[in-house]
């Protein structure tokens, strides 16, 4: 058993050792592997097949056992590194933790976006962005989308998903508006326009790579889905009485059939249930 850590709570040594292990991940390989993984699985309403890691009730449970996976190739390099999670409702400012020049580095250079600063600058030599959907190698930030600015969330549009005592509903997509945690809080709207809203705003506040579905080019994508996860953890303990929905597989006669995860059925690639993820204690524990 291992607790993960606020990001701003970490000492020297274990920004260091986290930098180091990832860093390492990334020059064997593997780390790309999981930047294709997640772009592979990001499957919109408007395409066809399952839907697993994105606009869909299996949201949270998919990029837990994603998340989990990408530690424990961490630990391969170095046992003691643990994810640390970003509370993008309290950690706002752009020049703190964890945009400092020993841990992620900071905002892109104006023009290009391109991170000149930080252990992950191009410069560096350490970090080339091979996996993605445009020909640029430098990982790119664009603090707060100045051409079209955008906020990160509040305490209080948190707790407004949060706050709903309903896991999910139908049609169980991106369109789920009107009632259900994961919705809210992975933040799809029917347009742009009407503010996305928490998990999305952040990916759209970052910029740069995070926009896309190769989001993990950039290394805050783990702080980020950590505490992502950690927000998933709350709404149940805050809502015991609740579950994870749909508990049943949907009937052949739903358009949803075949498309999404319900309780019980295996989660592709690894072929692990929701149900066997609904209890992080049986791998990690969080300091809050």
């Amino acid at each position: 058993m291992y607790t993960r850590k606020n990001q701003k709570d970490l000492d020297p040594d274990e920004r260091a050792r986290f930098v180091g292990a990832v860093l390492e991940v990334k020059r064997r390989g593997v780390y790309d592997e999981f930047v294709r993984l997640h772009g592979r699985y990001f499957v919109s309403d408007g395409e066809g097949g399952q839907r697993v890691g994105h606009m869909s009730p299996s949201f949270f449970p998919w990029h837990r056992q994603y998340l989990l996976e990408f530690e424990r190739a961490l630990q391969q390099v170095d046992p003691a590194v643990t994810l640390p999670y970003w509370d993008w409702t309290v950690d706002q400012a752009p020049s703190s933790s964890p945009w400092t020049d020993d841990f992620l580095g900071g905002d892109g250079r104006p023009g290009d976006h391109r991170v000149m600063t930080g252990p992950f600058a191009f410069d560096g030599g350490n970090w080339p962005v091979d996996v993605g959907v445009t020909e640029e190698k430098y990982l790119m930030r664009s603090f707060g989308r100045p051409a079209d600015p955008v906020a990160l969330p509040t305490p209080a549009e948190l707790e407004w998903a949060i706050g709903d005592p309903v896991y999910d509903s139908a049609p169980w997509d991106s369109t789920s508006t009107t009632a259900g945690f994961r919705n809210k809080v992975e933040g799809w709207t029917v347009g742009e326009q009407e503010g996305w809203h928490n998990h999305n705003r952040v990916h759209l506040w970052v910029g740069g790579q995070m926009t896309g579905g190769t989001s993990p080019n950039d290394p805050v994508f783990w702080l980020h889905h950590t505490f992502i996860d950690l927000i998933w953890a709350r709404w149940q303990r805050r809502h015991r009485g609740s579950g994870y929905e749909p508990a049943r597989p949907l009937p052949a006669s739903d358009p949803q059939h075949g498309r999404v995860v319900s309780l019980d059925e295996p989660l592709s690639p690894w072929q692990v249930r929701p149900s066997e993820l609904l209890d992080h204690t049986r791998f990690y524990l969080y300091a809050e």
